[in-house]
């Protein structure tokens, strides 16, 4: 019995101790996820802390909101053409045209100067703004003077929508300056809105030796212009269509200004859209569709045609619809190099709705026709072989416009004329040479040398002009066939460049 007493304490000590072990234990077990929980909150303070650092540092790197890049261009072009024997219509007297002979228009060597600023600013995660600022001077001129003439539309005159593109002074233009908004809503669409990148478009940049324009971008054989105006863009993620996208385009061609009693003219305004099925590096298909409102009725001339109006009149001649269809492409592995290769095609239909007040023209309508609709057609094709490990690049283009094509693109790299609103033939021809040296200021910096040769075969009057009717080249020789522009019917332009990217 004592034994068995002794032995019942014995446990009861033996539970107690056990309990007062435990309660030892989760004491320290307390303390021990008390001093993590402070170790955590020590540790996520000091990561909150090192967050904001790393936040302020971004903000005040100028390289993770600001982008700066550009180019700068020498070019001497050697320009000849031939003019027919045709009549001049005389404004003074508009029943008795001028007799002109035939004869020869040469420059042997015109110098200009062309530099310019691409900047991108990243304001917030999806907004940000892109501009341009160029100059494009003509050696030993502080005027245009030395590449307008009186031959074609498109260069009667330096106006809005071609500044910078056409060779003039030596003032830096705003050339593009828009606002884009991306991820709207988190879904892959867009809008920007401002002065537009409408110019320089595809297939164009194989024969500028620079990049595929992006999203922004538009066909060269439709538009060559800066609009001021807006973009909504859509890109959804098609696997059976990669880079795919669709946008809708709005652009203000010509603001007419207040409306009075002595001014009825509308504003020219612009309205496209673009899809872009499938956009790879190896295959690229462009269609659109655009439309311009209200087309005005006179190129700006300025001194060039004395007695002529200076610019748009009262009268907005009618509406333009253009149809266009791009493919390009690229194939690696071709013998010693790369073959990018293009098509593009379009189609042209006039409204008109009246014509011009004292000399009856139309939209491509002579005096006597009426106001029916016109189609022209275009065609624009070539290609550029590139020997990546010469850095040559030998490229071959052709383009023909039908006698009633009109494009909008006068603000196209070309002197003589818009190439690609020629009703005829035109044929270039060039070979760059980049120097092969690591690109330093940018993944695309380079410098390279270019030469090349253009040849123009008019078959019809008024390129690049939708005021008055197409004449074929060959019937100029009579008087019923006066002609308000000097018409050409060929014209060279031998070119070359020395170009710097950065």
């Amino acid at each position: 019995m004592k034994l068995k007493g002794f032995l019942k304490k014995l446990s009861s000590i033996a539970v107690i101790l056990l309990m007062i072990g435990s309660a030892n234990a989760q004491e320290a077990i307390e303390k021990k996820i008390e001093n993590l929980q402070k170790e955590i909150e020590t540790l996520k303070k000091q990561l909150q802390d090192q967050q904001k650092r790393i936040e302020k540092t971004e903000s005040t790197n100028i390289s993770k909101w600001f982008t700066l890049g550009g180019d700068y261009r020498f070019r001497v072009d050697v320009l000849r053409a031939d003019m027919p024997n045709y009549w001049q219509f005389n404004p003074i007297n508009p029943f008795v045209p001028i007799p002109m002979a035939k004869q020869t228009v040469e420059n042997d060597s015109l110098y200009t100067n062309r530099f310019g600023l691409n900047l991108k600013i990243k304001a917030t995660q999806d907004v940000s703004v892109t501009a341009r600022l160029v100059m494009n001077k003509v050696s030993g001129a502080q005027d245009s003077s030395a590449v307008l003439g009186p031959f074609f539309a498109d260069r009667a005159g330096v106006f809005d929508g071609i500044v910078g593109h056409i060779p003039n002074d030596n003032t830096l233009y705003v050339d593009t300056a828009y606002a884009t908004w991306n991820n709207i809503l988190g879904q892959p669409l867009w809008f920007s809105v401002g002065r537009r990148p409408s110019t320089g478009g595809i297939p164009t940049h194989l024969k500028q030796n620079a990049p595929k324009p992006d999203v922004s971008g538009t066909p060269a054989l439709l538009v060559d212009y800066a609009f001021d105006g807006m973009t909504l863009g859509y890109a959804p993620d098609i696997e059976a269509l990669p880079g795919a996208y669709v946008k809708i385009c709005y652009g203000r061609g010509f603001e007419s200004g207040f409306q009075t009693a002595t001014n009825s003219l509308d504003d020219t305004d612009m309205f496209g859209v673009q899809l872009v099925p499938y956009d790879t590096e190896k295959l690229t298909v462009f269609l659109q569709w655009n439309r311009g409102m209200n087309i005005f009725d006179a190129p700006v001339m300025k001194e060039v045609f004395p007695g002529f109006p200076t610019g748009p009149t009262t009268t907005s001649l009618g509406n333009i619809d253009w149809y266009g269809a791009t493919v390009l492409g690229k194939v690696k592995n071709v013998g010693a190099g790369s073959l990018n290769w293009f098509v593009s095609a379009a189609a042209s239909i006039t409204d008109p709705h009246e014509k011009s007040g004292p000399f009856g023209t139309g939209l491509l309508l002579n005096p006597m026709e009426n106001k029916n609709s016109k189609t022209g057609y275009a065609i624009y094709l070539g290609g550029r072989y590139d020997i990546e490990s010469t850095g040559t690049k030998i490229g071959l283009e052709y383009n023909h416009g039908t006698k009633n094509w009109i494009t909008f693109a006068p603000a196209a790299d070309d002197i003589w004329t818009s190439k690609l609103g020629t009703r005829g033939n035109v044929y270039e021809a060039y070979i760059i040479q980049e120097i092969k040296q690591k690109a330093i200021s940018s993944f695309n910096a380079k410098a390279f040398f270019k030469l090349g040769y253009q040849y123009y075969q008019f078959d019809y009057t008024g390129s690049n002009n939708w005021v008055g009717a197409p004449v074929d080249i060959d019937a100029l020789d009579n008087p019923m066939n006066a002609q308000m522009m000097s018409p050409i019917e060929k014209a060279t332009n031998i070119y070359a460049t020395f170009e710097v990217h950065f």
